[in-house]
């Protein structure tokens, strides 16, 4: 008999670290920037990324030292799910959280992560730097396709 995978098994908070990690299928959803309106509270996602994502390899450059780096970036935790409103509706930790199940193409089910980019949830190729869009201008960079 086949043993239940760890994420069907383990609540959040009784993942190791390396389980932990291994949730996150590298999408990059969580390095875009973002738009909340101030009067109806709703997200809005543009298609500018964090300066150290690296597009290529839809990863972060500076991982380890990415809250140094940049204050306002979040460094995820178990506790922080229940606030955390403008997580892609395709986030593993989100999906999770919320009692759901991971879809086919996550790579943790899938074994690879070209299924997930073929799925279309990477931002690879859909994104420019926020070194190249000053803030005022971030408005015109709302996009839709992110959940």
């Amino acid at each position: 008999m086949a043993q239940a995978p760890f994420w069907e098994t383990l609540s959040l908070r009784e993942m190791d670290r390396q389980q932990w990690e291994s949730l996150c299928d590298g999408c990059g959803k969580c390095c875009l920037l973002k738009l909340e309106d101030d009067e109806t509270e709703e997200i809005h996602y543009t298609r500018v990324v964090c300066r150290y994502h690296d597009q290529t390899k839809c990863r972060c450059t500076v991982y380890d030292k990415r809250k140094k780096l940049v204050p306002t970036c979040l460094v995820l935790k178990p506790d922080d799910l229940e606030d955390l409103h403008w997580m892609p509706s395709t986030c593993a930790y989100r999906l999770l959280h919320e009692g759901k199940g991971l879809p086919m193409w996550h790579p943790l089910i899938a074994g690879n992560r070209e299924a997930m980019i073929e799925s279309g949830n990477s931002i690879g190729g859909k994104v420019i730097s926020e070194e190249y869009v000053h803030e005022d201008g971030l408005q015109e960079h709302i996009v839709r396709w992110v959940n």
